[in-house]
């Protein structure tokens, strides 16, 4: 996944933007703020993550090509970590879905598509969403998160 040249003061977990579809407006500053923090929050403490923004079609090739299924997704992300301290992260996310769910949700398109990145985060970090408990334990920390950062409440809205 291509990435832009880091930012000198980013510390020991970097991430980097490829924005294939700019149809959601966000602050590329406070999203990677808030994947920091939540990787500190859960005791990983140097990373690389890579987050890629793309449209139905761009996930719908990466998920066809990795999980088998060609269905249209929100987002998708990948612990390519080996036995290394610093962790590596792929999350490719669909701001072309974020910006219709956040109408039917009602909440801003920024806001959705930080829960989508926050979300692809957490399955990296640990955490599951299989099981109705873990899911509602997985959301709730989203929600969390999602309000300490700014964006409020996105996922409880359903």
């Amino acid at each position: 996944m291509p990435s832009e040249p880091e930012k000198p003061d980013s510390g020991p977990i970097k991430v980097a933007f490829c924005i294939e579809c700019d149809c959601v407006k966000f602050s590329e500053d406070k999203l990677a703020e808030m994947l920091r923090q939540t990787c500190l929050r859960f005791g990983t403490v140097a990373a690389q993550i890579n987050i890629a923004i793309v449209d139905n079609s761009g996930i719908c090739e990466i998920h066809s090509q990795f999980l088998n299924s060609s269905k249209i997704t929100d987002v998708i992300s990948f612990d390519l970590s080996d036995d290394s301290r610093e962790r590596l992260f792929d999350i490719v996310i669909n701001a072309q879905l974020a910006e219709e769910k956040a109408g039917q949700r009602q909440v801003s398109p920024e806001a959705e598509l930080a829960l989508y990145a926050l979300h692809g985060l957490l399955h990296n970090l640990g955490f599951d969403d299989i099981a109705l408990s873990d899911a509602e334990k997985m959301h709730r920390t989203e929600d969390e998160i999602l309000q300490e950062f700014g964006y409020g409440i996105v996922y409880s809205q359903e």
